[in-house]
């Protein structure tokens, strides 16, 4: 066995086990591999060893990855990075998800680009819940008016939100970032106006997804612990 296909299994049983502290049923929770600097002999071997979803955060090196691997028909991408409106376009030719909308001008964008091409897209709303100056995403006082605003874009599928927790050893200001988000999601689900189901939550990383699992993440976005540390970028 492989040091990738040793690794997944360790995520896989680390996963089980979180949610198993949760009462929660682990089929309930996606891993998305994150993929970005890795070559794409790396993503051929995750994809072998049974990996479906890969995230990525720069586009252009996204895209090139895409085209090297169209022969896998069931597999996903998403972009977890902040994207720029003019890398829209690119970003469509092999995107299924965005997990990092965080502006109605980003919405626009995306909702004309997705008209003309007859199809939607998964989005997932970013929510700045550490209030970090220098994240991305929305404050959470501003993601109730944010969502309203989004119902005019119709292409765009709200499956929930996003956030990345503070980076931190102190476990409780890590759970306030998740706890924050939880009690978020937990408000949309009663505003009926709010376009999207806000069933997901895409939040947890290599060294919190137990602790994001316990407050009811339903994506988990791991590298690390996966590949172990990423080539520098170039």
């Amino acid at each position: 066995m492989s040091d990738l296909a040793d690794q997944l299994t360790e995520v896989q049983r680390r996963i089980a086990a979180a949610c198993a502290g949760a009462g929660r049923d682990p089929a309930e929770v996606r891993l998305m591999a994150v993929t970005k600097t890795h070559p794409v002999e790396v993503l051929l071997e995750a994809f072998d060893a049974g990996l479906r979803l890969f995230g990525e955060n720069r586009v252009q090196e996204a895209a090139g990855k895409a085209e090297a691997m169209t022969d896998r028909s069931d597999l996903r991408w998403a972009v977890i990075g902040h994207l720029q409106t003019n890398k829209v376009r690119a970003a469509l030719g092999f995107a299924d998800e965005l997990h990092t909308l965080d502006s109605l001008k980003l919405a626009q964008a995306l909702d004309r680009r997705l008209q003309e091409e007859g199809r939607g897209l998964d989005v997932f709303v970013q929510v700045n819940s550490s209030g970090e100056i220098a994240k991305t995403g929305l404050a959470p006082a501003d993601v109730e008016q944010f969502v309203l605003d989004l119902r005019p874009y119709a292409s765009l599928q709200v499956r929930g939100l996003m956030t990345l927790a503070v980076y931190s050893d102190d476990r409780d200001e890590v759970a306030a970032c998740f706890t924050r988000v939880q009690e978020l999601q937990r408000r949309l689900r009663q505003l009926d106006a709010a376009p999207g189901s806000y069933e997901e939550l895409s939040m947890g990383m290599s060294g919190d997804f137990e602790l994001a699992i316990a407050h009811g993440a339903t994506t988990v976005r791991v590298g690390q612990a996966l590949f172990g540390t990423r080539p520098p970028l170039r």
